[in-house]
């Protein structure tokens, strides 16, 4: 794509076999923006894999108007599509909509303007957000509300329309975020906007008037399913998760290892207890670390270890009281009962396990890793602002 000195705002329109929609959505969007858009621009068309006359219109679109790009993609998918403006483009913001142009383009100046100024790392249209305007059909406005409480609640998403075609972000926050969206289809926008909020990136809503395209061959049943794996994939990435799974995996181990030192080793029930969760808890602490809070290196090591052992103490001393207790009530226990009682109790000392992990083993490396990107990113920002000045 031509570079243009002190681009402002690259707006993408990514399409997909669009030849009957493509020309006149382009050469109103070029009117709209030569006419009533104060910064510089340029409108990219993200062509992945249309096999009608798609690429012909967008060539001559691209010859016939300035500030127009073709950007042509051998491999189809929405979300690859803007991966790939986005990051190829040398402009200060970058944008997207959709090529049915539902949303109404005079909500594109607020969309861009707080991240222009700096306000703002991450801007969204929202259909949902109080004073929009929408005409749509039943149907689609219950599946989009529902997708939206769904966010909500699994993912703790803050933003009110994930969906909407109409969104922007610095070029700084692209060279973030993308290499770390995995999705390439419609569920990238979601993903984008909730890996924006566990960077405590500035997220700014724009409200917008936005009209049905009764033309659109989204399927929807398909992107619904799609959405919903994504869903269940961001939940897993997020701490809690992972160190639930850690704390199964741990658990299954420990308990394996507990009957074996008390059966097959002869160990009295609180040496085989005491032992199996000095094992495990080393080996659930390294876990932890590592995938749980995702720190690495060599660096703090020996104080988190040292910490864990502290947490396994408190354990430690939360089953053997379990443990007593049911040998006081049940001299003669079977096994199986008193791994059922010691589990459960271990269970009980899980709550606390994570609160000291995360705010006392693991608070030095977190807060390395967060200043790390607080840093990285105000380079960012310094270094554009110095190519500004200099421009």
């Amino acid at each position: 794509m031509p570079r243009s000195p002190r681009l402002d705002v690259d707006v993408v329109v990514p399409v997909y076999n669009e030849q009957a929609a493509l020309g006149d959505s382009v050469r109103r969007l070029h009117a709209f923006l030569t006419e009533h858009f104060p910064f510089s621009w340029r409108i990219v068309i993200a062509d992945n894999a249309s096999t009608d006359g798609t690429p012909s219109i967008a060539r001559a679109l691209a010859e016939e108007l300035e500030h127009v790009a073709h950007h042509r993609l051998e491999r189809k998918g929405r979300g690859l599509a803007l991966k790939e403006a986005w990051s190829s483009s040398d402009a200060r913001v970058v944008a997207y909509m959709d090529v049915d142009l539902s949303t109404d383009l005079r909500g594109l100046l607020p969309l861009v303007a707080p991240l222009l100024s700096g306000h703002s790392d991450v801007a969204i249209g929202s259909r949902l957000a109080r004073g929009a305007h929408v005409v749509r059909g039943p149907k689609r406005e219950l599946i989009s509300r529902t997708y939206n409480h769904i966010l909500r609640a699994t993912l703790r998403a803050r933003f009110t329309d994930a969906q909407c075609g109409f969104k922007a972000v610095t070029r700084e926050t692209a060279a973030l975020l993308l290499p770390r969206i995995r999705d390439d289809g419609w569920f990238f926008d979601t993903e984008l906007l909730v890996l924006a909020g566990r960077e405590g990136l500035r997220v700014h809503e724009v409200p917008v008037d936005w009209v049905d395209d009764p033309d659109s061959r989204v399927d929807i049943v398909r992107t619904a399913v799609d959405d919903l794996k994504g869903v269940a994939r961001l939940a897993f990435a997020t701490p809690v998760a992972r160190f639930m799974a850690v704390g199964v995996l741990s658990t299954i181990a420990y308990a394996l290892l507990f009957l074996a030192l008390r059966a097959g080793g002869g160990l009295g029930a609180g040496l085989a207890n005491a032992v199996a969760l000095a094992v495990t808890a080393v080996a659930n602490t390294a876990a932890n670390r590592r995938l749980t809070f995702g720190v690495l290196g060599r660096a703090g090591l020996v104080r988190q270890h040292a910490a864990g052992a502290l947490v396994y103490a408190i354990t430690l001393a939360l089953t053997a009281g379990a443990l007593g207790v049911l040998h006081g009530i049940a001299p003669g226990a079977s096994h199986a009962v008193e791994l059922a009682v010691l589990v459960a109790a271990s269970l009980v000392a899980t709550v606390t396990r994570y609160v000291a992990l995360k705010t006392w083993v693991f608070a030095v490396g977190l807060d390395d890793r967060r200043a790390g990107r607080r840093g990285h990113r105000g380079e960012q920002v310094l270094a554009q602002q110095t190519q500004d000045v200099g421009a």
